[in-house]
């Protein structure tokens, strides 16, 4: 069997090849946030059940970390938890811009890096909204 030379094969496009674009943030974004809360939330539903099963010291110590007391949160809860919620409200934004795609609409470049754009706008100020809700609404 004949075997063509490198030189008349046709390159698949490298990366550096691309523009780096928004639309391309958010689509990895989709990816890494949905496997990022899987992981965690994976992780602390074990704790948690491990804590339960540990009996009250335990399950006190995992309560220190996750919720008020006397006001106060620690700071790991603090990170853990704004972080979760931006990547539920990113992973939610780009999962209807994925929806809306699958329709056929929303496929014009301008369009796209705007509803790209949206998406990360969107999930800052929704984590915002939430966490603001949550330490000085009741």
């Amino acid at each position: 069997m004949a075997t063509a030379s490198p030189k008349s094969r046709p390159l698949s496009p490298h990366i550096g090849v691309w523009k780096w674009g928004t639309h391309m943030l958010v689509s990895i974004l989709h990816r890494v946030t949905g496997d990022g809360m899987a992981l965690v939330g994976t992780v602390l539903v074990v704790w948690w059940l491990a804590a339960l099963a540990g009996g009250t010291d335990s399950y006190a110590t995992f309560l220190d970390v996750f919720t008020l007391q006397s006001g106060a949160m620690n700071v790991i809860g603090y990170i853990v938890g704004i972080g979760l919620t931006l990547c539920f409200f990113q992973h939610l934004a780009s999962g209807i811009r994925h929806l809306v795609l699958d329709t056929g609409a929303g496929y014009e470049l301008k369009r796209n890096k705007t509803f790209a754009t949206l998406t990360m706008v969107f999930s800052v100020l929704a984590t915002l909204a939430f966490w603001a809700y949550l330490i000085w609404g009741k």
